[in-house]
């Protein structure tokens, strides 16, 4: 009987809503880009290189949260002898999903600055240095597994521009490419 006593208390124990708190975060990361505009648009020597860098951080409370991410890509449009190329995005992004627990799959949609970046390198008349500032949107989901205070997140996300870009190898058409990643994650 006490037994059965106990089991009952620890269930509705169980049962009694925690207080309201958003963990911090901050997530280094390392991502692919892949699909629509990620790579060489048919120029001829040209290599693809589709590594990301960047880092997110932000705070999650129990279903919803906010994180701020950013990153770099060196050579998105590939590389070719005597040009520079590069992405950088800076996103504000709404995450949906259970902040608790060890396994928290989340959604995300945001907003923000996405800068494509072209020069050339040769020193000849054709010299050129271009970069676009734009207004764009991300919109994806990814896992987070926490062991303690630190844990490993993956996700994959669509960015796009909302204007059309104009930047000698690529013209106007938005930027439209997918961003795979995987991280550290660590609360605080």
């Amino acid at each position: 009987m006490k037994r059965l006593v106990f089991i009952f208390a620890s269930m509705l124990l169980a049962l009694v809503p925690a207080p309201a708190r958003a963990d911090g975060f901050i997530v280094p990361f390392v991502g692919y880009n892949f699909g629509g505009d990620a790579g060489c648009p048919s120029l001829t020597d040209c290599a693809d290189k589709r590594l990301n860098v960047g880092v997110a951080f932000g705070s999650m409370g129990r279903a919803v949260g906010f994180e701020q991410d950013i990153s770099y890509a060196r050579n998105f449009f590939g590389e070719t002898p005597g040009a520079d190329n590069s992405v950088f995005s800076a996103m504000s992004n709404l995450l949906v999903g259970p902040g608790v627990g060890p396994i928290r799959p989340y959604f995300v949609v945001g907003v923000g600055l996405i800068r494509p970046h072209v020069s050339s390198l040769v020193g000849s008349v054709t010299d050129f240095d271009a970069s676009r500032n734009s207004f764009g949107y991300d919109l994806g989901g990814g896992l987070t597994v926490m062991f303690g205070p630190v844990g490993i997140r993956g996700d994959i996300r669509r960015f796009r521009t909302v204007e059309s870009i104009d930047l000698l190898i690529f013209t106007g058409q938005k930027l439209d490419f997918w961003r795979g990643s995987a991280g550290l994650a660590l609360t605080f």
